[in-house]
């Protein structure tokens, strides 16, 4: 599936560049030195992004399930390999994530004014 203002026809090594370069735009914030430090964790992240979403188009296409064949007479239904390897990567994907946005600087939560400072300093 092709993300806004991607182009149809981009191999799988420049969807990953994409998405590093997008990740980095998120993570503009992160101090450089840090940023160099996981490069690694944000070239992982983009890897396993467009593979999730290859997976993604495969489940859609054929399903989540396949049918396997134990022996001459032992048939049945399975979680398909692309599901197996689905659920493995998203929760890796979602631990890197976390990792990489908990390097952003934490920003103070801005008390909402309920209009009581100004009642009192009106007094």
């Amino acid at each position: 599936m092709a993300k806004k203002n991607e182009p149809i026809n981009q191999t799988k090594e420049e969807k990953i560049e994409a998405e590093v370069k997008r990740i980095s735009q998120l993570l503009s914030e992160v101090d450089s030195k840090s940023k160099k430090i996981v490069q690694s964790l944000i070239k992982n992240a983009a890897f396993m992004a467009i593979t999730l979403e290859e997976l993604q188009e495969t489940m859609n296409e054929n399903g989540v399930v396949s049918e396997y064949q134990n022996g001459a007479n032992q048939w049945g239904t399975k979680k398909s390999p692309e599901v197996e390897i689905y659920n493995t990567m998203i929760k890796n994907h979602s631990t890197i994530m976390k990792q990489l946005t908990d390097l952003l600087p934490k920003t103070a939560p801005v008390p909402e004014d309920d209009g009581f400072e100004g009642f009192v300093a009106e007094r």
